[in-house]
């Protein structure tokens, strides 16, 4: 069978183009996409009489049997058809005959293939809020069992203030809400409809965008014909939304890397999440959390992969944009790989309370309270702060921490210092100082959980009401 363009052409395309330039390797993903949008166009032309309704019903019912052969495996895409909407229109007239040439009346590949994207994302979308919203569910698990536990908080990688470990985890689920809610946002201008802009100029064809735009559940239309057709904002900003979901997950998986390493020995990953040594039987990798973090930067690249091919590009569609699908494909796998293993790793996550309190109990992280004591007392700030970086530098020299001296060795540094010096530095009284909205104060951790659960009960009633409209 010859091309379904072919009318124009007198010689046959070289077999190095058909394969340099076919797309079906990678598009064959948008199937079923093509399928549902191909549906409600042509029950759009039979309503609208630009073609029989009996025409009409017999091209649904190809369509149908078209889709059986795909999800079965029994249909073969050809490179000689070059994308997902010439096979499968091609597969369409095999089963049908001659009419099956009238599905594409009123549209082009330009407008198709744009609508494939916007319904192949607004799914993805809708999977990875859930996915998100599933990964905050086990931080907060975690977070709940850790309202006690005080861990070490760190500047430059430095131990800086003690913190509830369930304060440093609730970091995360603030993180992952925002892109939970940047998710949500952008779904509002993929849930546009670009069928029936055609190739560049709209149609001839009496057509009814907005029925077909209700038929697929799109919210609305492109205002603008040339716009639908090259506009791959909505690819972007979902790369870019997807980039900061890796940025956020691999910011997490290097600190479990650290943690759970024999120097911090803060946490132990769970078997399953880590694997073994060829050589070195003793070893236990933190593999998925190391795989999650090195796989940041082909999403980084997909990003800016797709700016530079759309830079500079002229309106309408060009060919260089075949190039949005490949990188789109490969953000959403990994991306959805990364976040189906995450919450359970983190759910099965070991902490080691006792060693992260030894941690604490060894270090400096209450000289800031000292300060504050002292100021509490009168003295300028400035001043308390010179005074306790010399208290410091001498239990370094002379090998102990804070709580360690004697009254009278704090006395050596001013005499502001009395006996209510202790109960300051305690760990426990160091972190509920920080009693303030946002802060580590356990009153102030346990008000973000429930801030946080609140939340999630927003996400799942937006899951539930794109999830029941089956889209």
């Amino acid at each position: 069978m010859s091309k379904l363009w072919g009318g124009r052409f007198t010689k046959k395309t070289d077999q190095l183009v058909e394969e340099y330039t076919a797309s079906i390797l990678f598009d064959k993903e948008l199937a079923e996409e093509d399928i549902q949008g191909s549906l409600a166009h042509v029950t759009m032309l039979g309503k609208c009489g630009i073609i029989p309704q009996e025409d009409a019903a017999k091209i649904q019912e190809g369509l149908r049997q078209v889709l059986d052969r795909i999800r079965s495996g029994g249909l073969t895409f050809s490179v000689e058809d070059e994308d997902i909407h010439m096979n499968i229109e091609k597969a369409l007239i095999e089963t049908i005959g001659p009419v099956g040439g009238k599905l594409h009346t009123g549209r082009s590949r330009n407008d198709q293939v744009a609508t494939d994207m916007h319904l192949y994302l607004r799914r993805r979308v809708i999977e990875f809020v859930g996915l998100l919203d599933k990964l905050q569910e086990a931080l907060l698990e975690q977070a709940r069992a850790n309202l006690d536990t005080i861990v070490p908080g760190y500047t430059h990688l430095q131990r800086a203030q003690p913190i509830l470990f369930a304060h440093h985890l609730m970091a995360y689920v603030s993180m992952f809400q925002r892109d939970i809610e940047r998710l949500q946002d952008s779904y509002k201008r993929i849930n546009v409809l670009p069928l029936g802009a055609g190739a560049l100029a709209g149609t001839t064809f009496p057509i009814d965008r907005h029925f077909v735009a209700e038929q697929l559940g799109f919210d609305g239309v492109y205002e603008n014909s040339l716009d639908a057709v090259s506009d791959r904002d909505f690819i972007v900003e979902f790369l870019a939304n997807a980039s900061l979901i890796m940025t956020h997950l691999s910011r997490f998986c290097e600190e479990l890397v650290l943690w759970s390493s024999t120097e911090f020995a803060f946490i132990e990953l769970d078997d399953a999440f880590c694997t073994g040594s060829s050589i070195m039987p003793q070893k236990k990798n933190p593999d998925v959390a190391e795989l999650v973090r090195g796989k940041t930067g082909r999403v980084y690249g997909n990003l800016v992969g797709l700016l530079t091919v759309l830079k500079a590009l002229p309106l309408a569609y060009n060919k260089d944009m075949q190039e949005d699908k490949e990188g789109m494909f490969d953000t959403v796998k990994t991306l959805q790989g990364a976040l189906q293993l995450f919450a359970p790793m983190v759910t099965t996550m070991k902490v080691n309370k006792n060693r992260m309190r030894q941690a604490v109990n060894q270090d400096f992280s209450n000289a800031t309270d000292i300060a504050d004591f002292l100021v509490n007392k009168g003295l300028p700030f400035r001043e308390a702060h010179e005074i306790i970086g010399k208290t410091v530098l001498y239990c370094i020299q002379q090998g102990k921490y804070l709580l360690d001296l004697s009254l009278d060795e704090f006395r050596q540094f001013s005499p502001l210092f009395d006996e209510g010096i202790y109960p300051v530095l305690q760990p426990e009284q160091v972190v509920n100082a920080r009693n303030v909205y946002g802060g580590t104060a356990s009153a102030q951790v346990e008000a973000a959980v429930g801030r946080a659960e609140q939340k999630r009960g927003e996400t799942t009633a937006w899951l539930e009401r794109y999830e029941s409209a089956g889209l």
